[in-house]
């Protein structure tokens, strides 16, 4: 396998927002990352990719762009993000930016200019089409059934009365589609990307950039939410697109051979291994790699929308990290790796237990997982610490910022009004499941305001409940001397996985044991010699695990209940404590 920086590269996800406010607006801001680089330097990280700092209405937070080559005014000023570039290459770190470009703010320049007329030389630069019909009282229909995805009870076109027309939006009304079928869209995208490559930027983590083409006929979606029901999810005639790995292509050509730049594409709604490796495979001219979903999307009901739920178990998690383990090995493609990013809620809340009994075992045992794993890895703001999803008791409405949870809420209290108990169900779906849950303030320290900002400032999402008993400061300072804290539990494992980048990175891959209902283990093996095995307890009780016999375990290494070496049988059958994870070193 062919060695690249990009691959061993650690990448830390900060949410600017929620980050760090330095200016007491209760609001994060780039000079709060700047002054924590030295913070991630020694948690190990190489790479920090911030979401959009552009300036934004913030419709969507930051994901509906006004102006791609300006900061938004509430994170600072490109000066500012001039002096984070600077003082990361002084540690030998580098940005990655958040490319957002199958839509724009209805507030861009561009749409502006495109939405004043019929004849406007931009008007093609988003998609436009007439009324499908009009109904009894004479209201215009969309052209087709396709729902909004941040409200699927909505349509994805938005109506222009000036001049009788629809523009698509996927997304939100106030994020218009960008019309990739015209070469001066895809030039003015270049463009953008070339300005930040050159101010210093070593790359780009690319939202839901295979969306960007679509089926040019527009039909309906099938029914898939059920009769009845007005808008349905069009992703099969949006997702991985006509043209869209021509333009990942082009992109490629371009613009990124130019700066040997590092690229993430966000793939949503693809699982197929051929036509990922399209993309991803080290001969496609296209992209480094991209987020495969399979894994944050364990919990959603197959064929319905992203807020759902259906049981899983720790058989779907093993299924899911060996396919794509052994995928991209044997058809020489690149993985990333993650358990959360600012979609999707707390890996300790979703995949673990987080009361406070379990927490720590469940935030270790998810991050041994990870940085055993071979792809690049990415952590997200908090997930060092093992925070948490925000407690039940929390008022919904009044302290849920997300838009994806506000239509949400608005429509099953619309549908379930008369029935308390789907409305509850919807609530727990919410509970478990909101993107709010990882857009709380970064909890610093047991400050008032966990340290994100100062006393008597109101931050612009309420704080976690938790944070003076879990905390960055507390964490990093910890001196058990029997035990590891979360973050010293990260900084550890990604040492040791860049100690043997040959095995953790690059090496192969082996399942181990039957399928459990309990554990996941599998083997890791490097080219140049080493061999380590993980074993997982996914599961609130104690278990026992048989050791395959074709293994030969020279000793346990780490785990997450002690600080030092567990002492566990070598053979035969090794018992595991509720959430235990275990690393060992085996005969070559």
């Amino acid at each position: 396998m062919i060695e690249a920086w990009w691959k061993e590269a650690v990448i830390y996800q900060v949410y600017p927002s929620s980050f760090l406010d330095t200016n007491d607006d209760g609001w994060g801001d780039i000079k709060g990352i700047t002054s924590k680089l030295d913070y991630l330097k020694q948690l190990g990280v190489d790479i920090v990719w911030v979401s959009p700092i552009y300036k934004s209405p913030q419709k969507d937070m930051g994901y509906d762009i006004a102006d791609y080559k300006a900061i938004d005014k509430s994170y600072g000023t490109i000066e500012d993000v001039d002096q984070l570039i600077s003082e990361l290459k002084k540690r030998g770190m580098n940005l990655m930016m958040d490319l957002v470009v199958n839509h724009t703010s209805d507030e861009h320049e561009w749409f502006l200019a495109s939405k004043s007329s019929l004849t406007s030389p931009k008007r093609d630069w988003y998609i436009w089409k007439p009324p499908s019909a009009y109904d009894n009282e004479g209201n215009p229909l969309p052209p087709n059934n396709w729902s909004q995805i941040l409200g699927e009870a909505n349509s994805a076109w938005t109506y222009d009365s000036h001049t009788n027309e629809f523009f698509l939006s996927l997304f939100t009304p106030s994020q218009p589609d960008l019309n990739w079928e015209n070469p001066a869209v895809r030039a003015a995208v270049h463009d953008i990307m070339d300005f930040w490559l050159e101010r210093g930027a070593c790359g780009y983590r690319m939202d839901v950039i295979n969306l960007i083409s679509k089926d040019p006929r527009f039909p309906d979606a099938p029914p898939s939410l059920g009769k009845g029901i007005k808008y349905h999810p069009g992703g099969k005639y949006y997702v991985n697109g006509p043209r869209m790995h021509e333009y990942l292509r082009e992109i490629h050509d371009k613009v990124l051979v130019k700066y040997n730049a590092i690229t993430v594409g966000e793939m949503p709604g693809i699982s197929d291994i051929n036509e990922i490796i399209q993309t991803v495979g080290s001969n496609s001219g296209e992209l480094n790699m991209i987020f495969i979903f399979d894994i944050v999307s364990v919990d959603d009901v197959p064929g319905k929308v992203r807020m759902t739920l259906q049981p899983w178990s720790v058989k779907d998690i093993r299924q899911i990290v060996d396919k794509w383990q052994r995928a991209m090995l044997e058809h020489d493609g690149w993985n990333s790796v993650f358990c959360e990013n600012h979609d999707n809620p707390r890996s300790v809340s979703r995949y673990t237990d987080d009361t406070d009994a379990f927490r720590i075992y469940g935030a270790k045992l998810v991050a041994l997982m990870q940085t055993t794993l071979s792809g690049t890895l990415f952590v997200y703001q908090g997930e060092e610490i093992g925070m948490r999803n925000v407690s039940k008791s929390w008022d919904i409405e009044k302290e849920y910022r997300d838009i994806e949870s506000i239509n949400f809420w608005k429509k099953s209290k619309a549908l379930y009004a008369a029935n308390p108990k789907c409305l509850a169900e919807q609530r727990r779906v919410l509970e478990k499941k909101a993107r709010d849950h990882a857009r709380t303030p970064v909890q610093w320290s047991a400050e008032p305001n966990a340290g994100f900002c100062k006393k008597g400032v109101e931050p612009w999402m309420r704080v976690n409940d938790d944070y003076k008993e879990c905390n960055i400061e507390m964490q990093m300072n910890a001196d058990s001397i029997e035990d590891l804290s979360v973050w010293q539990y990260w900084q550890r494992g990604i040492a040791n996985r860049n100690q043997h980048k040959d095995v953790f990175v690059y090496g192969g891959y082996e399942t181990l044991g039957r399928p459990s209902e309990e554990v996941f283990a599998y083997l890791r093996t490097g080219s140049k010699g080493g061999k380590w095995i993980i074993v997982l307890n996914f599961s609130g009780k104690t278990v026992q695990w048989d050791i395959p016999p074709s293994v030969s375990i020279r000793g346990w290494m780490a785990g997450n209940y002690l600080k030092g070496k567990p002492e566990k049988a070598l053979n035969d059958r090794v018992e595991l404590q509720p959430w235990e994870a275990i690393l060992g070193l085996c005969e070559d």
